[in-house]
């Protein structure tokens, strides 16, 4: 029957978008707290976020049928968390969020400043992404020293099913976390807590150093760890989704989220996996499905955003960034292995980890852009003109030389 036809997509939408909101939920609520967001505010942006994805997955879906997912910016939610309070509050923060959508919007539109963003060499990009979740990456060491009977159970459940269902481990250890709250933490904690979904407007701000150290960054970080890597998985499984149409429609749709708090829509790249890929339908004409299953995903997930801020405010919050730390994990092996794989550029790559991982802050500027800027001045720095060679005569040539070389495997996409 047809019915049977559109149900695989439809639960494997539904799972990525299970899998996809607990995996880094809580990153998102540790970024918007960690700039000046009151707990309304960031359970507003959680919402802004989820209904942001959800019309966007299901409009380009629909519009040119293809499995084309979207997530919010793991990576710049982590941006935020290093970065911490600025000057001005949350409402220059929210100026800086539309700030990047503009430069998103305008990415799309203007086909030089997309080619410019990948100019920026691999390496470097990878440093910076590197240097800016490090310190969430550490957060489960220091939980389990100072948290032992909190952290060690949502430790251990991430190890085992990272081991056996790798797709599930954060969403494991995000449960096992909720349930070491439940047992150790204070008796009805969630009688008095708000639970309805509420869109919190906030006026936004615009203050020149805020722009510099979050705006330029999460623009920069978001197209090269999520845009970039989300059409590479899709390009994987035979898709060729129109690159601008989707960066003005994601920019879009952060510009509206970013007055209640959303910081970045986006392509994704993890959930495309999951819903681009054979499992999905054996059928890749109707996988895009899935993605509208995504969509209603997340719009479901959305309307429990305040139930998610409230169970944060229950937990240590070093346990919440313990729980983002373990999410964020593969991502700091990618990046690392993207920034110092090859061996030119990879002085310039340990710079811009360095400086980005000192957490600094020059003029009110983030470490975040210092590292892409001393990274820059150091591959400048160091760049060698080669020699030109000469071409062997042919009889010099050995007969084995001759042999065409085989390609080279495609590297793997960056995860968020």
């Amino acid at each position: 029957m047809r019915y049977r036809g559109i149900l695989p997509p439809i639960l494997a939408g539904l799972v990525s978008a299970v899998v996809g909101y607990a995996s880094s939920f809580t990153v998102v609520l540790a970024g918007l707290r960690a700039v000046g967001a009151t707990p309304a505010q960031a359970a507003s942006g959680l919402l802004a976020l989820c209904l942001g994805i959800a019309v966007t997955a299901i409009g380009l879906a629909l519009r040119y049928r293809m499995p084309i997912s979207i997530a919010w910016s793991t990576p710049g939610a982590a941006l935020l968390v290093a970065t911490g309070h600025v000057p001005g509050g949350f409402p220059a923060a929210v100026g800086a969020f539309l700030v990047s959508a503009a430069l998103m919007v305008f990415a799309g539109l203007s086909p030089w400043l997309a080619r410019a963003i990948a100019a920026i060499p691999r390496p470097i990009a990878g440093a910076m992404l590197a240097g800016v979740i490090l310190s969430l990456c550490t957060a489960p060491v220091r939980a389990v020293v100072d948290l032992p009977l909190l952290a060690t159970p949502v430790i251990l459940a991430w190890a085992v099913l990272f081991r056996y269902a790798r797709q599930w481990a954060v969403p494991g250890a995000l449960l096992a976390a909720v349930i070491a709250i439940a047992v150790h933490g204070p008796v009805g904690g969630l009688s008095g807590a708000e639970l309805r979904p509420a869109a919190v407007l906030t006026l936004p701000t615009l203050n020149l150093s805020v722009v510099v150290s979050i705006a330029v960054p999460l623009f920069l970080v978001t197209m090269a760890a999520q845009n970039v890597p989300g059409m590479a998985v899709m390009a994987t499984y035979g898709y060729t989704p129109p690159l601008r149409p989707v960066l003005v429609a994601t920019g879009l749709a952060s510009a509206v989220a970013a007055p209640f708090g959303g910081h970045a829509v986006n392509l994704a790249a993890i959930t495309a996996a999951l819903t681009a890929g054979p499992d999905t339908h054996p059928d890749p004409r109707r996988r895009w499905i899935a993605t509208v299953a995504l969509g209603g995903g997340q719009l479901a997930l959305g309307l429990g955003a305040s139930l998610a801020m409230a169970l944060v405010l229950l937990s240590p919050p070093l346990l919440v960034i313990a729980v983002a730390g373990l999410a964020l994990l593969p991502a700091l092996g990618s990046s690392l292995a993207t920034a110092v794989t090859e061996p030119q550029g990879r002085e310039a790559a340990v710079v811009t980890f360095v400086v980005t991982a000192s957490g600094m802050t020059i003029l009110g500027i983030g470490s975040a852009f210092w590292g892409l800027l001393a990274g820059g001045l150091t591959a400048l720095l160091l760049h060698r003109r080669r020699p030109p060679i000469s071409a062997p005569s042919a009889s010099s040539v050995h007969p084995s030389a001759a042999a065409p070389t085989s390609p080279a495997p495609a590297a793997e996409a960056a995860r968020p």
